[in-house]
């Protein structure tokens, strides 16, 4: 295994994630650590029911072969004062969601570096907490650098950070996490994109499924648990709706007189 190249600043973030994750008690299981590369590039395809879900990935990797992971984020949070000075001193890389080419070009040459490069092919946190289609650029970067790409579910994590709702200590304290590496999928050079994207999702989905299957805690009613299952979190089709009136008022907000 090549060593991990000195980051004092990635370092550091690692050590205050374990403390704050050691002190939540939190009960981290992972499957399939043989799937992860201990050298060269691979694109790592994660769900993303959770805010908190980057870092557990990261956290759970570090712990297994002290590998970084360069995680594709938005640009609005390189925009906030110490939130990007950390992302640009971790190497990761900021994606603008209106115009990706320049992410696209950094991502592509940070896998043929022989890093490895975190994306939620999801395109941002689902409240459903279920897989939805996914978008293709995972597919086309991993066949433009000539690396393979890695599934991986994460389940719980939602738990501690997610979208429309407020995290408390008592719900986070102790939670189980799960998580599911996928067997690396081969990307060749001349791959259908859209049919690759396709069985990517179908793999997450089948992972997650199986993550929800095997959780130690009964989430019937709660408002973590998929409506599927019992729970009472919103349908795939609810949330989609809450989510276009969100980004609608936020065309909004971004057209108004005075805001460009």
């Amino acid at each position: 295994m090549t060593r991990q190249a000195r980051e004092p600043i990635y370092s550091t973030a690692i050590s205050v994630g374990r403390s704050v994750f050691g002190l939540l008690r939190l009960k981290p299981a992972v499957t399939g650590f043989a799937n992860l590369p201990d050298t060269g590039g691979a694109v790592l395809a994660i769900t993303h029911f959770g805010y908190a879900d980057f870092a557990l990935v990261e956290w759970m990797t570090w712990r297994h072969n002290r590998r970084h992971i360069r995680f594709l984020a938005k640009k609005g949070a390189f925009a906030k004062p110490v939130v990007g000075w950390l992302l640009r001193g971790m190497r990761h890389i900021s994606v603008d969601m209106k115009a990706g080419a320049e992410a696209y070009v950094q991502a592509v040459a940070a896998l043929r570096a022989g890093e490895m490069l975190g994306v939620f092919p999801e395109g941002g946190v689902n409240a459903s907490f279920t897989v939805r289609s996914l978008k293709s650029g995972a597919i086309r970067m991993a066949a433009e650098a000539g690396v393979p790409i890695v599934p991986i579910a994460v389940w719980g994590g939602h738990r501690l950070l997610t979208k429309n709702r407020k995290p408390t200590l008592r719900e986070a304290f102790g939670a189980p996490i799960e998580v599911a590496i996928g067997e690396p999928i081969a990307v060749s050079a001349d791959v259908d994109a859209q049919q690759l994207t396709l069985k990517l999702h179908a793999t997450l989905q089948t992972l997650v499924d199986g993550l929800q299957a095997r959780y130690p805690e009964d989430g019937t009613g709660a408002w973590w648990q998929p409506r599927h299952l019992g729970g009472s979190a919103p349908t795939p089709e609810e949330a989609a709706i809450v989510e276009a009136e969100r980004q609608r008022r936020r065309d909004d907000q971004s057209s108004a007189p005075g805001t460009r």
